[in-house]
C-alpha cells in the first residue's frame, strides 16, 4: 500500500527531515581523525533529543544506535564503536528522526582528514547521482525512471550501483512502500504522483557491486573490499520538480568553514 501524503503531512516530514540536516551538520564539526563513531553518536542523539525529536534508528528491528556509520569499504548499517577514525577514511553517516509522528532521513559520507583524489571523485559522482535520481522523480514518471538515472550516472563514470539496497518511502514508518532502486529501466514500475514521499539513497561503490552482510547481522560491505559512498535525501513528488525535504546546505556550511 503506498500513502500519498497530504500538505500538512508534508510539512511536518520536512521538520523532521530538516532536523536531521541539522543533526548531520552538528555531527559534521566533530568529524576528524581521533574521534570515534560512537562519540559521533552521541553528539547525534544528544543534539536529536535537545530539539524535540527521537533518534530513529535506535532500537529499529534492534539497532542499538542513533547513526549508521559505515567507513570505506562498509556501504551501510555500520555500527558505531570506540574505534579512533584514521585519516584518508571515507565515512557514510547515514542519520533518522521521528518527531510530531513522522520520520526523516538522510544520509551523507564525509572525508576523515585528506582522502584520495579517486576516491573524492567517487563521493562527488554519488552525490551527483542522488541529483540525476530526483531530477526525474516528478509527478507522471515511474520508479525505473529513478534508479535508471542514478545508474546511467555512476556507471557512465566507472562505479558500481548496489542492488541489494534501496531507497523507499516514508512518513508515518520510517519504510514505507514503495522500494527505490538505485538501478532499473525508464518508463518501468511504479508511477509517481504528486504527494509521494520518498527517501532516494544512491549507494555506489568504487569496484564491483557485490556486496556482503558482517556475522553482526547489520553491517553491509563491498565483497572486493574497495569503498562504497552514499548519499540521500527525502523528497515528495512534484509536478514538474520534486521537492527535496531534507538539505546538505548545513553539512555544506560547517564543512566549508572546516576548511
Amino acid at each position: 500500500m503506498i500513502y500519498y501524503k497530504t500538505e500538512e503531512e508534508i510539512k511536518l516530514i520536512k521538520e523532521s527531515s530538516l532536523l536531521v540536516a541539522k543533526t548531520h551538520a552538528e555531527v559534521a564539526r566533530f568529524i576528524k581523525p581521533g574521534v570515534s563513531t560512537l562519540d559521533l553518536d552521541k553528539v547525534a542523539e544528544e543534539f536529536i533529543r535537545d530539539h524535540g525529536g527521537i533518534p530513529a534508528f535506535k532500537g529499529y528491528g534492534g539497532f542499538p544506535n542513533t547513526l549508521c556509520v559505515s567507513p570505506n569499504e562498509q556501504v551501510v548499517h555500520g555500527i558505531p564503536n570506540t574505534n579512533p577514525l584514521k585519516s584518508g577514511t571515507i565515512l557514510s553517516l547515514d542519520c533518522g528522526v521521528k518527531m510530531n509522528g513522522f520520520y526523516g532521513d538522510s544520509a551523507f559520507t564525509y572525508e576523515v582528514g585528506e582522502i584520495h583524489k579517486d576516491i573524492r571523485n567517487l563521493l562527488r559522482v554519488t552525490r551527483e547521482s542522488l541529483y540525476k535520481g530526483i531530477e526525474v522523480a516528478i509527478a507522471g514518471n515511474r520508479i525505473g525512471d529513478i534508479g535508471y538515472a542514478v545508474q546511467k550516472y555512476a556507471e557512465n563514470h566507472g562505479f558500481s550501483v548496489v542492488r541489494e539496497l534501496v531507497g523507499h518511502g516514508l512518513g508515518k514508518s520510517l519504510h514505507e512502500s514503495p522500494e527505490v532502486p538505485n538501478y532499473g529501466k525508464r518508463g518501468r514500475g511504479v508511477k509517481l504522483n504528486e504527494g509521494l514521499v520518498i527517501a532516494i539513497e544512491p549507494m555506489i561503490n568504487m569496484g564491483s557491486k557485490e556486496v556482503v552482510q558482517l556475522d553482526d547481522g547489520w553491517t553491509i560491505h563491498t565483497r572486493d573490499l574497495k569503498p562504497s559512498a552514499h548519499f540521500e535525501h527525502t523528497i515528495v513528488v512534484r509536478k514538474g520538480k520534486a521537492e527535496i525535504l531534507s538539505s546538505f546546505d548545513f553539512i555544506d556550511e560547517v564543512l566549508k568553514n572546516k576548511n
